[in-house]
């Protein structure tokens, strides 16, 4: 993959984070970007600012200590508001601002934000225009391929993005319909980078190394966005960036840097939410990592009454003990990628 520019950022790799709404919070981004992804996207901000007074919309918001370029998406389905939206963002810190037309989730799209916007290309114009013009930042645009499967108008709104301003594109391979069932298809992805000269960013079930290659063969695309994959897995972008320049698999992680890893991953949690909020975050993020871990569910069990800091970095310290021990006595394999 050749280098790929949105504005005046030259990535280093064609390797993104996608942005999910309870995942990609600062300390998961911090940590996807040290383990090789190439840009990391924040949480969806609503655009409706009388919102932003929340602790949810607040923390969200930080930009400051983020990787840079700093990246923000934002919601809504008012050209004006998601222009003043935007240009609080920038005021924040923002350096580049993401506008979601691919949240297929029902609290979103009812309220005509995320992909139910497709339906309505008219406002999409309006919207992107509006948005380009409110900062001087580079936009980009999340899409799905279309509304349903009889209604795959990706192309067409691509092409109004593109004669709009925004400056980089990523399609996810599902209709809105589809959700996240099925397998993502990717001749939409493939005949929107024909239409188009602005980097597009393939998105949906790329999982391994080898299917980054496969959808990028079959795409022609200048990058990928890696959502689900990574959670649990944020090294997925160095092994998929190692084996894309050099044809070659990294070992997956072993047992002490998953650890390690998962630690670090604990203490940016609980340092950014509080111990109370982090403890219950942290969570769902302890599940991911050791899901394919033998007794991962019965120490998930366990580990969700523990309601402070100390108490979960020392049960996972001992979980992964157990596992050692049971390594040096022959009775585990070692740790699943």
């Amino acid at each position: 993959m050749s280098a790929v520019r949105i504005g005046p950022y030259t990535l280093p790799n064609a390797l993104v984070l996608a942005p999910m709404a309870g995942v990609t919070d600062r300390p998961f981004r911090a940590l996807c970007r040290r383990l090789g992804a190439g840009l990391v996207v924040s949480e969806m901000v609503t655009s409706d600012m009388r919102l932003w007074h929340t602790r949810k919309s607040s923390l969200r918001l930080m930009h400051e200590g983020d990787p840079e370029p700093r990246s923000v998406q934002i919601a809504g389905g008012d050209p004006q508001m998601l222009a003043d939206a935007a240009r609080a963002n920038v005021a924040l810190g923002a350096q580049i601002i993401d506008i979601n037309m691919g949240c297929p989730a029902k609290k979103v799209c009812n309220k005509a934000a995320g992909s139910a916007l497709m339906k309505d290309e008219q406002l999409v114009r309006a919207i992107v225009e509006a948005v380009v013009a409110a900062v001087d930042v580079p936009v980009t645009l999340k899409i799905r391929t279309g509304w349903d499967r009889t209604n795959k108008n990706g192309l067409v709104v691509a092409q109004i993005a593109e004669q709009a301003g925004i400056q980089a594109l990523a399609v996810h391979g599902r209709t809105r319909a589809d959700l996240y069932t099925g397998e993502a298809e990717y001749d939409t992805v493939a005949a929107i980078k024909q239409a188009v000269s602005i980097p597009v960013f393939a998105n949906g079930d790329i999982d391994s190394p080898d299917k980054a290659r496969r959808v990028l063969e079959a795409t022609g695309a200048d990058g990928l966005l890696i959502g689900r994959a990574a959670q649990g897995r944020p090294w997925i972008f160095r092994e998929i960036a190692h084996y894309l320049a050099t044809g070659e698999y990294l070992p997956a992680p072993g047992l002490e840097e998953v650890e390690g890893i998962l630690l670090e991953h604990l203490a940016a949690l609980h340092g950014f939410y509080g111990e109370v909020m982090g403890a219950r975050i942290a969570r769902k993020h302890v599940g991911w990592y050791l899901a394919t871990l033998p007794g991962a569910k019965e120490f998930r069990a366990e580990f969700n009454r523990l309601e402070n800091t100390d108490a979960q970095c020392a049960k996972v310290q001992q979980f992964f003990a157990e596992h050692y021990s049971n390594l040096s006595t022959g009775n585990e394999k070692g740790v699943a990628a």
